[in-house]
């Protein structure tokens, strides 16, 4: 019970950042706007959480400098592919880059640094319950906001008249602006947002998953993010069991090992990538579903007529 207890912790801390990046991703692709670069804004969140923690003690401060450093880079990002309608799919390869090459640029005098210690984590009085206690509430507060995070993401886009508007705008930019609808303006909006919980998710990674910076640290996890949101086809409800699902391979080798199961762990690390190509080849395999799912205007630019 205490390995299973460990193992449903851990799916949960390691599907977080998957979870909080995928939340920002879920909003700009509704948008219409498909930003390749998530993986680089993750690094770039990483990094400056990191460095602001060391710096001044505050772990606060360091989500802080993660979300507004993501905000940042959707600007930048949003400048190119809303401003000057550079090509989606080319201004989000380039920040990927940029964001890798600039993190590990940054991060050089930061390798091996332990941050300060850290409040005691979970939920007073919960975390003393058998078996529960361990499995669903020691673990960081982040964990719980990425929850309520999604189920706002939800309640917008279903329940409220902007989560319509922002529906319609990835839907059919030309009618939502025909309707009178800022649309460069509503796509600013949703990029900026979706860039800042990945820069979010990034001091995640770097502050409480692993509490250290390594260059890379992200390990591909923007892109299973991405690929995370299509796997739900861009359903919010369907996002919670691909994150955690993802999540819990990436920790299949420490399960294995309680058991004493002798895997390698070359073969274990590959894990999440290998299931995230398994799960694209069988979304692939049935392209009337995603086309019945994904937002009409996805990666398309929309230059208003005047």
């Amino acid at each position: 019970m205490e390995l299973l207890a460990s193992i449903i912790s851990s799916t949960l801390n390691a599907g977080t950042p998957l979870l909080i990046a995928a939340v920002g991703i879920l909003i700009h692709e509704k948008s219409g706007v498909l930003n390749l670069g998530i993986e680089g804004i993750m690094l770039m969140g990483a990094v400056t959480g990191f460095g602001v923690t060391l710096s001044t003690g505050s772990f606060a401060l360091g989500f802080a400098a993660g979300f507004a450093v993501g905000m940042l880079l959707g600007l930048l990002f949003a400048f190119f592919t809303i401003g000057i309608h550079a090509n989606q799919y080319a201004a989000g390869l380039a920040l990927a880059l940029f964001g890798t090459g600039l993190s590990a640029f940054i991060g050089q005098p930061m390798q091996g640094a332990a941050l300060p210690s850290r409040a005691p984590l979970g939920i007073p009085f919960l975390e003393d319950i058998p078996f529960f206690g361990p499995a669903f509430f020691s673990l960081h507060a982040f964990v719980y906001i990425a929850l309520i995070l999604l189920a706002l993401v939800w309640y917008f886009l279903f329940k409220t008249r902007g989560g319509l508007i922002l529906r319609a705008v990835g839907e059919s930019p030309e009618s939502a602006y025909a309707l009178g609808y800022p649309v460069r303006r509503i796509r600013l909006y949703a990029v900026v947002f979706g860039a800042s919980m990945a820069g979010l998710a990034g001091a995640y990674l770097s502050l409480v998953y692993t509490p250290l910076w390594v260059e890379g640290m992200t390990a591909g996890r923007g892109w299973i993010a991405l690929a995370l949101v299509t796997f739900a086809t861009w359903r919010p409800a369907r996002v919670i069991f691909g994150a955690y699902l993802f999540g819990g391979v990436t920790m299949l080798q420490f399960a294995f090992q309680g058991m004493g199961i002798d895997v390698p762990p070359q073969f274990m690390s590959m894990t999440p990538y290998l299931a995230t190509i398994l799960v694209l080849v069988l979304i692939s395999r049935n392209p009337e579903w995603i086309r019945l799912n994904v937002p009409a205007s996805l990666g398309k630019p929309f230059q208003p007529n005047h």
